[in-house]
């Protein structure tokens, strides 16, 4: 199946395969005419024929009419002579296959009325009473032919399928990237989003301790902002260089990557603490409702929730990072209180985020007038884990964000 398979005109070493079958096919001839059969045996001038008629074969593929254009030439004059006419055939009959299985219909319909109409006429004439010998000897050829075309047709068709594999290969590799794009721009917007706005807020709470009393400056309100500052930054650069790590992996495995150089993440922050590890869950929820409460909200989180998944918990996490960085950077108010709670209930967990602010999440608020990706960012996590997200105006005020994430893939689809 491999040599039907594999096209004749491109395969590798075509020229020493087609040498050593023209060989075998030679030594067939040899057989034959050794067993005996009708007509005249062989002499030297008839050996001579019959074994140049399989010379041309080496070349069959590279040159197919050419090659039945040589071994008719040596064929004609062996059956002219009325030498035993069966060993030829294999010859001739390999000839005839390689037109048909390497060329067009048109060029194997040409051979065959090329072939025929000789053929045919000249047995009329010298025998007519060997009609039927004829008619046997047509239907063997035009089998031939048959079989090379269909031959030659079962090969496009296994092309064509192997081309159509390696494209939807292709399609599903770029699709793999595409999503793995998607997802790291993801995880580096909420990462980047959640950690520059609390330092922009820590950073005017020092600006404002600052300003707001100059005679009376309370170097430990300054100091303890600055330390919340500098404590934002390590934890967003552990979850930033773990996001990156993700990236890295294969190059890893494989010892392509190397040690760490100065400007590296490692090396180019001298006595910082190295924060590295998973990505959080929902085990990592009361170290963010603590900085939302650094960064002047009163957070209040109510988790009621074991065994969740970690995808889930992953996703539930960066969902109350998104709704809780939006909440601080639109509320619009000093005294912001944000009500986090989680919860499972018909085989899911429940996600709410409301907070009391004027401004809205997602969109432009108080803070800037640029529209972002908070809420696009967020229903992408609900969705990569089989669930929904809703956002909108609270029950009374401020600005609502529920997810439900299923617990299962099942319950997901």
């Amino acid at each position: 199946m491999s040599a039907v398979n594999r096209e004749p005109l491109t395969a590798a070493q075509r020229t020493r395969n087609d040498a050593v079958l023209a060989l075998c096919v030679a030594v067939l001839a040899v057989a034959i005419t050794l067993t005996g059969g009708e007509g005249i045996r062989p002499d030297r001038l008839g050996w001579t024929l019959l074994l140049a008629g399989h010379v041309p074969l080496v070349r069959r593929r590279r040159h197919p009419v050419g090659a039945l254009l040589g071994v008719v030439a040596c064929v004609a004059p062996y059956y002219a002579l009325d030498y035993n006419p069966a060993p030829p055939m294999p010859a001739t009959i390999l000839a005839l296959y390689t037109i048909a299985a390497t060329g067009t219909v048109r060029r194997t319909l040409l051979t065959g009325v090329t072939v025929l109409g000789p053929t045919v006429i000249s047995n009329g004439l010298t025998d007519p009473e060997g009609a039927l010998d004829a008619l046997e000897i047509t239907g063997w050829i035009i089998a031939v032919l048959f079989i090379g075309i269909a031959v030659r047709y079962y090969r496009l068709y296994v092309a064509s399928i192997v081309e159509r594999a390696e494209r939807t290969r292709e399609e599903e590799a770029r699709r793999r990237v595409a999503e793995e794009r998607l997802r790291v721009a993801r995880d580096l917007h909420d990462l980047l989003a959640h950690s520059i706005t609390l330092i922009g807020v820590q950073t005017s709470v020092a600006a404002h301790v600052l300003t707001a009393d100059p005679e009376r400056f309370d170097r430990k309100a300054v100091a303890q902002a600055l330390d919340d500052i500098a404590g934002t930054c390590r934890i967003a650069r552990g979850e930033l260089r773990t996001t990156l790590e993700v990236l890295r992996a294969h190059d890893t495995a494989v010892g392509v990557g190397a040690d760490p150089g100065p400007g590296s993440v490692s090396g180019s922050v001298s006595g910082a603490e190295d924060v590295r590890g998973p990505l959080p869950g929902i085990d990592g929820l009361a170290g963010l409702a603590e900085t939302g409460r650094v960064a002047g909200a009163k957070v209040e989180l109510s988790v009621r929730a074991d065994n969740i998944p970690p995808s889930v918990g992953a996703a539930a996490y960066r969902i109350v990072q998104e709704a809780l960085t939006n909440a601080l950077r639109h509320g619009g108010r000093e005294d912001l209180t944000v009500r986090v709670s989680l919860w499972t209930a018909d085989g899911a967990l429940r996600v709410s985020v409301r907070d009391d602010g004027t401004g809205g999440v997602g969109g432009a608020g108080p803070s800037d007038g640029t529209p972002g990706f908070g809420l696009v960012g967020m229903r992408e996590r609900a969705r990569s884990v089989g669930g929904t997200l809703d956002a909108g105006p609270g029950p009374a005020e401020g600005f609502e964000v529920t997810a439900t994430l299923p617990l299962s893939l099942e319950a997901g689809v």
